[in-house]
């Protein structure tokens, strides 16, 4: 059996409660939570060789904001925060040679690109919900609708469906 944790939050972590009975995930301790991403940030960051004082500089926080996070004592800590943090860390371990980075972290960096600003902007890169994007499309054009004409659309589309398979199996 591994040693190491299975994430928060998961259901084989939390005993079955009322969220799991609705078919939702159930709530992360929080605390918990942060503590495993204190500990990891910290890890980086001694990877990296960076004090704290440095990260804090890199990510424009204070030394205490860094200090808090990694020690869970920031649990309200503002997210801004924690994605400067991140942001700082994952622009440090983007200077390494891929081959010093484990294959996990090298995957780990390349879902970064989707949190964390590129190009020096402020917007986020958006990620294909789906592989097919026509079902995007029905999804935001559903979304779009009025929520008492939703009904009607699906019935629109159900029709069209059904009326599609007969003509296809002709």
């Amino acid at each position: 059996m591994s040693e190491r944790p299975s994430a928060p939050g998961l259901p084989s972590d939390a005993p079955p409660g009322r969220a799991e009975e609705d078919g939702r995930a159930p709530e992360p301790e929080w605390r918990d939570w942060m503590r495993d991403l204190g500990r990891r940030q910290r890890r980086l960051r001694e990877f990296l060789g960076l004090s704290q004082e440095q990260l804090a500089r890199l990510a424009g926080v204070s030394q205490g904001a860094v200090s808090r996070l990694e020690t869970a004592r920031g649990v309200g800590t503002p997210l801004l925060t924690v994605l400067k943090v991140n942001a700082a860390l994952v622009r440090e371990l983007r200077g390494l040679a891929p081959t010093l980075l484990s294959a996990d972290l090298r995957a780990d960096l390349e879902l970064q690109d989707a949190l964390v600003p590129w190009n020096g902007g402020l917007a986020f890169r958006d990620l294909p919900l789906s592989d097919d994007p026509y079902l995007e499309e029905l999804v935001r054009l559903y979304r779009e609708t009025v929520e008492r004409h939703r009904a009607g659309v699906l019935s629109v589309v159900r029709a069209l469906v059904t009326g599609l398979k007969k003509t296809g199996s002709e």
